[in-house]
């Protein structure tokens, strides 16, 4: 049997840092705290609370898990390895070469976490696509940007709830207000953040020519209520008005879609998809409070730019990212360079690649 003794000393290495920027030690005080809170027969009498501790608590847990599961899985193929070598047999060793390479394969998915540095990483993302210059096509750009973030969303496990849809002129959508929910959604989806351009025969031109879209994509970390500033009623102007497009029997049937503009910000936001006025008017105060707090976080820091990226006409000369589909087909990352020839799976939600290429390219930066 060959000598693994390299390999092992890697992953060790590899698991011995994943305990480091997970905090494992810090994490296991802390579940302690939380377990003990947990078990309070007064927990759920303030629901929000309750959903913090026990979220923060899983988390924790999971992270824990997972050091010690890769810990042990190193443990057995060693112990895999000395039987092998006791018995003077080669029998075992496609197992253990097996085993390593998927440990490894799980350890570069891991050490992503160590890319993030913000203080909401962690969070969901609010999400919102905008049409930029290129008319219709521009419209069925943002539709299918749209489409290629909840498949991404899907593939990772993260649910996505759509809270506002503008349909377009022609085909497509102007704008939609997403939320994508789950760990580390906010932290991902900030290499998205800017413009998008599309190069392709236009659907709609009927001399089938070239043509170039834009559309940009925003995000804002979720918030807890308990986190959520304070807004003034009176600075708000709040509108009502017939949903569009599919949503069941209410649709343009009764004024239950909320449109909220908050004057001295300048932000904007609607939603119509949920089932009454009421609960529209919640969820948009909800993406508005969000909105706001992220404003105020970046005049805080004084550092728009690494915050969220210069804010740049949604025309050509300012995407970060180009999908060329004829005369030939890619998808380059203007930023970190990073490109692929499989355009079908990028538009499909295959997304991993070029975020982890923005970490790293982030962090060079930095």
């Amino acid at each position: 049997m060959r000598d693994f003794t390299d390999e092992f000393s890697e992953l060790q290495r590899r698991v011995a840092d994943a305990r480091g920027y997970l905090r494992i030690d810090d994490a296991t005080v802390r579940a302690a705290e939380l377990e003990q809170e947990a078990a309070k027969p007064d927990l759920w009498d303030d629901q929000e609370r309750a959903r913090r501790v026990t979220g923060e608590l899983s988390n924790l847990q999971n992270d824990i898990r997972l050091v010690e599961d890769l810990e042990q899985r190193i443990s057995d193929l060693e112990t895999l390895c000395e039987l092998g070598r006791e018995e003077g047999t080669d029998e075992l060793e496609p197992e253990i070469t097996t085993g390593l390479s998927s440990l490894a394969n799980e350890l570069d998915q891991l050490e992503l976490r160590a890319l993030f540095t913000g203080e909401h990483d962690e969070r969901d993302a609010i999400c919102v696509v905008n049409s930029g210059a290129g008319g219709t096509d521009a419209q069925d750009w943002t539709d299918m940007l749209l489409r290629m973030y909840r498949r991404w969303a899907e593939r990772r496990g993260f649910g996505v709830e759509i809270s506002d849809v503008q349909e377009g002129t022609e085909a497509g959508i102007s704008s939609a207000t997403f939320t994508v929910k789950g760990r580390h959604a906010f932290g991902l989806l900030q290499s998205e953040r800017g413009v998008h351009r599309l190069i392709r025969i236009s659907p709609f031109d009927a001399n089938a020519r070239r043509q170039t879209a834009f559309a940009s994509l925003d995000c804002v970390p979720a918030l807890e209520e308990a986190e959520a500033p304070e807004i003034d009623p009176s600075d708000l102007d709040i509108d009502t008005y017939r949903s569009s497009g599919a949503g069941g029997q209410h649709v343009n049937v009764t004024d239950s879609a909320v449109r909220i503009t908050h004057r001295p910000s300048g932000i904007v936001v609607s939603c119509q998809n949920e089932r009454s006025q009421q609960q529209n008017k919640a969820r948009a105060m909800q993406v508005l409070a969000s909105r706001l707090a992220e404003l105020q976080r970046r005049e805080r820091e004084d550092e728009l730019a690494r915050l969220s990226g210069e804010k740049r006409d949604v025309a050509f000369g300012n995407q970060i990212r180009t999908y060329t589909l004829a005369p030939y087909r890619l998808v380059k990352d203007e930023r970190t360079r990073y490109e692929t020839g499989n355009v079908d799976a990028v538009l499909d939600g295959d997304l991993d690649s070029f975020i982890e290429s923005w970490l790293q390219w982030r962090r060079r930066e930095s």
